[in-house]
């Protein structure tokens, strides 16, 4: 119980009076009010613990699942991208693999190309280039550049490869367009070589159909050792490329040109002097330079001075040299397959019978022995013992300019 006197307060407890000041009174309330208070919160926290812990584990609950689902999500996209990295380097293996057995093939196939060229040169050339000046040689196309050699790049250059533009797969299509670019030139160099293979031949063939000069010949006299066996021709398998078809029939084609140029080597296609040929008299029906009387002239006459050297025009061997009446000084050539030479009216001989003398060699001098009216040299061809306009087989030898 309470009572307020003057400015004080009086508590009236069990028959007790406690007289309290105004700021003592409600510091009292003031701490009653808080007891209640507090009293009240305890209550209500113990009241609804087991809710705001349920609440709050739910929640704690909820929160870890979210987390857990979006940990799985996140592996499986790292797991979907590393097994797409493993396929993409896969394919890109296997594209590189690619590269490296076309690759390889290409350099295979320059080796052929190159092996070819060397036979142009090495066999066809020189088997018809004439000693002396004014010799030809076969001439061939001009062999590629670019021989296959491409670099690619290995496993360990992959990642330069990666950052480069475009990345692998544009690294891929640019090695795909080089090797492209290399078996194109390859095919046009094999296709450019038959051609001029065939052309050669063709134009040769009918330059010796002209001549009446066939192409047997004694082909072991080519060779310098024994070889024999049993003829088997040579066959191709089905299954192979129209690469290796190509490179055989071109080795073919080769093997006729060889042929048909140890053919033209043994034709007398050269002029027997130096210089251009000074025409004294032709071939055929002439008047005789001592009786006036028509004639058969055999030969054709060349201006010259005495000494000038008098050179075979082609390979063979001498079948005679010395005198022989009107012809005076004079040596005899067989060149083999019914071709025979004469060169008649020489001042000296610088051959003799059985010797074997090359194309564009010195076999004499010219001069004036013999039936003769100044100097010169009187140069016969005959074939099978018939005898042969030399400007015929001259003329043959500028339609062949360029072959031989």
């Amino acid at each position: 119980m309470q009572r307020r006197a003057g400015n004080a307060y009086t508590l009236v407890h069990a028959g007790r009076a406690v007289r309290l000041r105004p700021a003592a009174f409600w510091l009292l309330v003031a701490l009653l009010a808080a007891m209640v208070g507090w009293t009240l919160t305890t209550a209500t926290y113990f009241a609804f613990r087991e809710n705001v812990l349920t609440s709050l584990i739910a929640r704690q609950t909820e929160m870890q699942y979210g987390y857990e689902d979006r940990i799985a999500e996140l592996r499986g996209q790292v797991d979907r991208m590393s097994s797409r990295q493993l396929l993409d380097q896969e394919q890109y293996e296997q594209k590189l693999e690619q590269i490296l057995r076309r690759q390889t093939a290409l350099e295979s196939r320059a080796n052929a190309l190159n092996g070819l060229y060397g036979g142009v040169s090495g066999e066809v050339t020189g088997s018809i280039r004439q000693g002396g000046r004014g010799a030809g040689e076969i001439r061939g196309a001009k062999p590629p550049n670019d021989k296959g050699a491409l670099r690619v790049p290995r496993d360990t250059d992959l990642r330069s490869y990666a950052l480069a533009p475009g990345g692998v797969s544009a690294t891929i299509e640019r090695l795909h367009a080089s090797l492209d670019r290399v078996e194109q030139q390859q095919t046009t160099a094999l296709n450019g070589m038959e051609e001029n293979y065939e052309l050669k031949a063709k134009r040769m063939r009918t330059v010796l159909a002209e001549l009446g000069v066939g192409l047997a010949r004694n082909t072991a006299a080519e060779h310098t050792g024994a070889m024999g066996g049993p003829f088997i021709p040579v066959r191709l398998p089905k299954e192979s490329i129209a690469f290796e078809r190509q490179i055989q029939r071109i080795s073919l084609a080769r093997t006729h040109l060889y042929r048909l140029s140890r053919v033209l080597t043994s034709v007398p296609l050269r002029k027997p002097m130096e210089g251009e040929v000074d025409l004294a008299s032709g071939f055929g029906v002439r008047l005789d330079p001592f009786s006036g009387s028509p004639a058969m002239h055999t030969g054709i006459d060349i201006h010259g001075e005495v000494g000038d050297t008098v050179r075979a025009t082609a390979d063979g061997v001498v079948s005679a040299a010395g005198w022989n009446g009107g012809y005076g000084r004079s040596v005899d050539i067989d060149h083999g397959n019914g071709l025979t030479s004469r060169y008649a009216h020489l001042s000296a001989i610088d051959v003799r019978v059985g010797q074997n003398v090359k194309c564009g060699q010195i076999i004499g001098r010219l001069g004036t022995s013999g039936r003769s009216t100044g100097p010169h040299l009187h140069y016969e061809t005959r074939i099978r013992g018939e005898a042969v306009d030399p400007q015929k087989f001259l003329r043959a030898a500028q339609k062949l300019d360029g072959s031989i």
